[in-house]
């Protein structure tokens, strides 16, 4: 009785302990449904890049919220633990560190540029997710997209991506970024030609000091030396 009775306070203890230990870092939950992302040109704007993203499980709202500071700590269990509410969508979307984070994490580059996004206020993120506009400096013939979104938490996420006709991609950590055609891959034909020109250009000035080298060498050669 002596030693059990001793194993009750040890076990009393750990307990009480583990009572007033601080939440854990929010556990990511990365191999449930993966994210989706839509990638797609503005009907309207031929120059912006459209995005759509949305989580596949709803507590990874809960957690990216904890990790951006929008929500409280306590909202991770002890174990891990999370249950996604209704409020939490409600407090994440319209925040600016959303914002700022789909920012840093998803980008556009055409050309070598990259296109500023714009976040746009979303309605419903857990159901619709939230969508960013890139604008581009000009038409958009082919993108690349990169996409990093929750890997910071976990490097196990995943995203689905699609696209125009049939275009898919799946982002993961260290294949995050995907090139797209979505409009007329002519309408990067003005810069490429531009490259193009110089390069041929190029060669043309180097192919024409060449011969005349040749000449004036043959000229000398002839002057020196007359039959």
């Amino acid at each position: 009785m002596h030693h059990f009775g001793r194993r009750l306070v040890a076990i009393f203890l750990l307990v009480a302990v583990g009572a007033l230990l601080p939440a854990r870092p929010a556990a990511a939950h990365p191999f449930g449904d993966p994210q989706t992302v839509t990638v797609a040109l503005d009907p309207a704007r031929p120059d912006v890049v459209r995005i759509r993203w949305k989580v596949g499980g709803l507590d990874d709202l809960t957690l990216l919220g904890v990790k951006l500071g929008v929500l409280p700590e306590d909202r991770v269990f002890l174990d891990g633990a999370v249950f996604y509410q209704a409020s939490d969508s409600a407090a994440l979307g319209p925040s600016e560190q959303l914002t700022a984070y789909l920012l840093k994490q998803i980008s556009v580059t055409r050309a070598d540029e990259a296109c500023p996004g714009t976040v746009l206020a979303p309605e419903d993120l857990a159901r619709n997710g939230v969508t960013v506009d890139y604008a581009c400096s000009a038409p958009v013939g082919r993108v690349a997209v990169a996409v990093r979104t929750l890997t910071d938490l976990n490097p196990a996420y995943q995203s689905l991506a699609t696209g125009p006709g049939g275009q898919h991609a799946v982002y993961r950590d260290g294949e995050d970024t995907h090139d797209w055609v979505l409009g007329d891959v002519a309408a990067d034909g003005p810069h490429l030609g531009r490259s193009a020109a110089v390069q041929i250009g190029g060669v043309a000035l180097g192919v024409l000091l060449v011969v005349i080298v040749l000449v004036v060498a043959l000229r000398r050669r002839g002057t020196t030396h007359p039959t």
